[in-house]
């Protein structure tokens, strides 16, 4: 593995953990409205409205494909056990979501990701992400008790924004790091 792809390994891996995390603080802290749960939600588009952890929950998306390119999936795995157990500090229950939310989610990723990206790595990026945002979303807000016709569509919407935006610059990323063997 070349140091190039330690760097951008490594700093994907501290986006991907510390967007988990983020994205609890935030549902606890920061919001235009609060459900008498404690949720905060932010306006989305369309009329939508969605926790206000949903941004920094859709980057880990694209965040986790860069890491398992990189360093590899052990080290993705890693991160979502160290985001999940930080969050405890934040939310034993959204912790739970979270952790359960991931797991599954990554299980999806394993199913849609890993065989596309080496023929079509955006692709794989933007499907393994959109498949992975709807187990993500409906796991996390069953287990948190979120509601899911308040949050649901808003939060799909909101991933939906960010691994838009966000698979034109993995794509430009795969060309600038060769993946590690």
């Amino acid at each position: 593995m070349t140091k190039q792809q330690k760097v951008m390994g490594f700093s994907a891996l501290v986006v991907y953990g510390g967007s988990i995390l983020a994205a609890n603080w935030l549902i606890r802290n920061v919001g235009t409205q609060a459900l008498p749960d404690g949720t905060h939600l932010l306006p989305v588009g369309f009329g939508l409205m969605a926790p206000s952890g949903s941004y920094a929950a859709g980057v880990t998306f694209v965040a986790r494909d860069i890491v398992q390119r990189t360093i590899g999936r052990r080290a993705a795995v890693a991160a979502v056990v160290v985001g999940t157990i930080l969050s405890v500090l934040v939310d034993p229950r959204l912790a739970l979501a979270s952790g359960s939310a991931f797991f599954f989610s990554e299980m999806v990723d394993l199913g849609v990701y890993t065989p596309l990206e080496r023929r079509n790595f955006a692709l794989a990026v933007l499907l393994s992400g959109v498949a992975g945002s709807i187990v993500d979303s409906v796991i996390f807000l069953g287990v948190a008790g979120i509601p899911l016709a308040v949050a649901l569509p808003g939060l799909l919407l909101a991933k939906l924004w960010i691994q838009l935006l966000a698979t034109p610059v993995a794509a430009w990323l795969r060309e600038q790091v060769p993946e590690a063997r």
